[in-house]
């Protein structure tokens, strides 16, 4: 059913993206899927809806073979130099997200912020800042307009730039749907 009001919700939430990505500096997502893929482990950090992108960040590294944690379980064991924390928040002031980053910064990990303010607190951390152009719940200067409630638009921006890494780490790995699937949990 079309909304004949605003159009169809589905066209104005794809040119959205499309817009909003047209923005990316696509050097960071190689970038990053080399230091996932020479890092000792990866640690995975966000909150809130940031925190459900991550997640399914996560989630799609241990497919791809990558020793990979998500900050707050209460598995993940303690982060050290030679480990990867890639902490994301749309704002980049998120205050647990900050606090694990300088945690990550103290035990002299790699450093990755993914987040639409290229000047946060959490970028200035990082080693690497994978600027994400989308609107958050803040409407900041200088994001992309966007008609979908809260940071909807950064949300589903990250997940498409996350699965591009995800994407690239398959590629140079050689992992394809059939091993992927050795490595999804058979315990549903």
């Amino acid at each position: 059913m079309t909304d004949t009001a605003h159009g169809d919700p589905i066209d104005a939430i794809t040119a959205e993206i499309a817009a909003a990505l047209a923005g990316l500096d696509r050097s960071g997502i190689p970038a990053l899927a080399q230091l996932a893929m020479q890092g000792h482990r990866v640690f995975v950090t966000g909150d809130g809806r940031s925190g459900y992108m991550a997640r399914a960040f996560a989630m799609r590294l241990m497919h791809l073979g990558t020793q990979v944690y998500f900050v707050g379980d209460t598995c993940t064991p303690a982060v050290a130099a030679g480990d990867v924390m890639v902490a994301v928040s749309g704002s980049g002031t998120t205050a647990s997200t900050v606090r694990t980053m300088k945690a990550a910064k103290a035990s002299r990990c790699q450093r990755v912020a993914v987040t639409s303010d290229p000047s946060s607190e959490l970028a200035t951390m990082a080693d690497l800042v994978l600027h994400v152009p989308g609107a958050t719940k803040h409407r900041k200067k200088g994001e992309p307009s966007t008609s979908q409630p809260l940071s909807s638009l950064f949300d589903q921006c990250v997940h498409l730039v996350l699965d591009a890494v995800c994407l690239t780490i398959a590629n140079s790995r050689r992992i394809d749907n059939e091993a992927a699937v050795k490595a999804h949990a058979n315990t549903e």
